[in-house]
This record gives structure tokens, C-alpha cells and sequence, in this order.
């Protein structure tokens, strides 16, 4: 009977022993990272710049898969409806938490359909020119576009962006209205500008540093209450005749709500991880963004505060999108 029932328990041990790595294995293919925006912005920067050492660290192939379109929703909207199996990544940025309430009817919903991971970066806009525009500073701007409203074209990464919303309040301040051409991404904006399709633009570090410091875009400000780093040389608009004007990106890693929380624990720790990097960080460095890597919990309050900063913004200046 003690015999049978040893062989019992060791039955039994045995196959706990055996269930026990199924979720400890993780992953067990590769993994999916969604980024809302086409390639050149600073999106697409920081997600390349981790996606190989997360994969190292994950031990799988981490797929970065570029879904552009509808103000960034698009991308979200595909990510919030995957499996919350953490096979699906989702590069979040400050564009969603301004969608939240600039859009009438989204699709998806973001506090209830994601899980936060962690804020991965942040960075300044730029205010840049085409060369072929006179001002040579803010202030020099702002007295273009008040002498020559209907001159001027201001791009931006799409309906609804950060760097859409910046522009507006930077119209807002100034009470001037300039035409604003939506583009599908940073990128494709800033080649607009370069082209000269575009006169102005508030674009992201990443996406316009070294078009600014090659001269193939002039820089006048930046949209952050300090300077940057990365372009000493540039004053903040609030320097330059608009005190208190302030806006940054912010760019952050979500999963599908449902994800286990060892799951979200094994990417909070790797994702963090490979910002340090001494690679990634040079990469950062080069293109203007600054690591952040706070904890889950940080991040969804931020998240929360910044759908409701925006959303002032959006009710104050009027803007909807049905």
C-alpha cells in the first residue's frame, strides 16, 4: 500500500514538474512588436533600437510590424484585438493618449484594452523650417505668419498627433491660423518639409536631428520647457516670446488586457534591460530620445494623466474627429 502510493505521489510530482515550465517557457515563438507609424519617425527609431536586444533577452525573434494609418489607430486597434497572450506588442505614444477623446468613435479603448508594460522613452519636438522660409527664430515666425496667415503649411504626423497638437497650440498662442497637412507618420512629414511640400513643421528629435544639424531643415525652438541636449544651441518656444508653452513624445510599451502577469513582468524586466544597453543608448543619443523604463503602475497613472492634459487641450481649442 506505502509502495503504491509512494509511486503515487511520485506520479504526481512528476507531472507538476512537467506543467510547471509550460508558462515559465515563454516565449516560445517569435514575437510580434506593433508600431502605429511608418518608418523615419521616432517611433520606428526607438522600436528598432530595442527590438534585437529584447529579442536576446526574450531568447526569440522580436518582428517589428510597422501599421501606419488612421491617426495611429489603426495599429492599436490590431494590437487591442490580438491574443493577450504576449505574442503582441503595442508601441504606444503620446498620439493615443490625445486620440482618447479627440475621436468620436475609436475602435478600441485605451485604458480598458491594454496593459501597461513600460514608458520606454521620451524626447522634444523641434520647430523647423524650410530653408526657403525667411525667420530665422521664433519670433520671426510668428510675425511671417501674422503678416502671411495662408503662406504657410504646417505638417504633421497625422489627425490628432503630438505633433499636430503642438502646432495647434503654438497657433493658439500666437492667434493665427496656418493650413496643417496631415501626413501618415513622422517620416513621411518631415520629407515633406525637406521637399518644401511643407513650410513648418513641429517634428519629432528623432525624426528631423540630423536633417537640422546637415542644414537641409533649419531648426528654430524646442517644444520643451528645458533645452534639449542633443541641440544645446536651440532655445524653447517659451524662451522665445511664449512662456508656458510646452509639449513633448512620449513612447511606451502595451499588451492586449488579459496578459498574464508573469508575462508582463518577463517584458517589463527585458524591455528595461535593453534600454541600458551600450548600443541602444548611443542609438537613443544619437536621435534625441531619453530612456525611461518606470514600472508598469508608473506608467498606467501617466497614461491617465496624460488623456486628461490632452483632453483640455482638445476641448479648449475645439477639436474633434468623427
Amino acid at each position: 500500500m506505502k509502495s503504491s502510493y509512494r509511486i503515487l505521489l511520485t506520479c504526481f510530482a512528476c507531472s507538476f514538474t512537467w506543467c510547471a515550465p509550460v508558462g515559465a517557457a515563454y516565449p516560445e515563438k517569435p514575437v510580434h512588436f506593433v508600431l502605429p507609424f511608418p518608418p523615419g519617425g521616432g517611433t520606428d527609431t526607438l522600436g528598432r533600437a530595442i527590438g534585437n536586444r529584447l529579442g536576446e533577452g526574450l531568447g526569440q525573434q522580436v518582428v517589428i510590424d510597422n501599421r501606419p494609418g488612421g491617426g495611429a489607430n489603426i495599429g492599436a486597434d490590431i494590437a487591442a484585438h490580438s491574443a493577450p497572450d504576449g505574442y503582441t506588442l503595442f508601441m504606444v505614444t503620446a498620439t493615443h493618449a490625445i486620440n482618447a477623446t479627440l475621436y468620436r468613435n475609436l475602435a478600441y479603448n485605451l485604458v480598458k484594452d491594454f496593459a501597461p508594460v513600460s514608458e520606454l522613452g521620451t524626447t522634444a519636438m523641434v520647430v523647423v523650417v524650410h530653408p526657403s522660409v525667411p525667420a530665422k527664430s521664433v519670433k520671426e515666425l510668428i510675425a511671417l505668419a501674422r503678416a502671411q496667415p495662408t503662406a504657410l503649411a504646417v505638417s504633421s504626423s497625422g489627425t490628432g498627433s503630438i505633433t499636430q497638437l503642438a502646432g495647434e497650440l503654438f497657433k493658439n498662442e500666437i492667434y493665427v491660423k496656418m493650413l496643417h497637412i496631415p501626413y501618415k507618420g513622422g517620416g513621411p512629414s518631415v520629407v515633406a518639409l525637406i521637399s518644401g511640400e511643407a513650410s513648418v513643421g513641429f517634428a519629432t528629435t528623432p525624426s528631423c536631428i540630423f536633417h537640422v544639424k546637415s542644414g537641409r531643415l533649419r531648426g528654430l525652438a524646442v517644444t520643451t520647457p528645458q533645452r534639449s541636449p542633443f541641440l544645446p544651441d536651440l532655445p524653447t518656444v517659451a524662451e522665445t516670446g511664449l512662456p508656458g508653452y510646452a509639449a513633448e513624445a512620449w513612447y511606451g510599451m502595451l499588451v492586449p488586457t488579459g496578459t498574464p502577469k508573469d508575462v508582463i513582468d518577463k517584458l517589463h524586466a527585458t524591455s528595461v534591460k535593453a534600454l541600458q544597453f551600450p548600443d541602444v543608448k548611443k542609438r537613443l543619443d544619437a536621435t534625441g530620445l531619453v530612456p525611461i523604463g518606470n514600472r508598469p503602475e508608473e506608467f498606467e497613472n501617466y497614461i491617465h494623466a496624460e488623456i486628461a492634459k490632452w483632453g483640455k487641450v482638445v476641448k479648449a481649442l475645439g477639436l474633434r474627429v468623427d
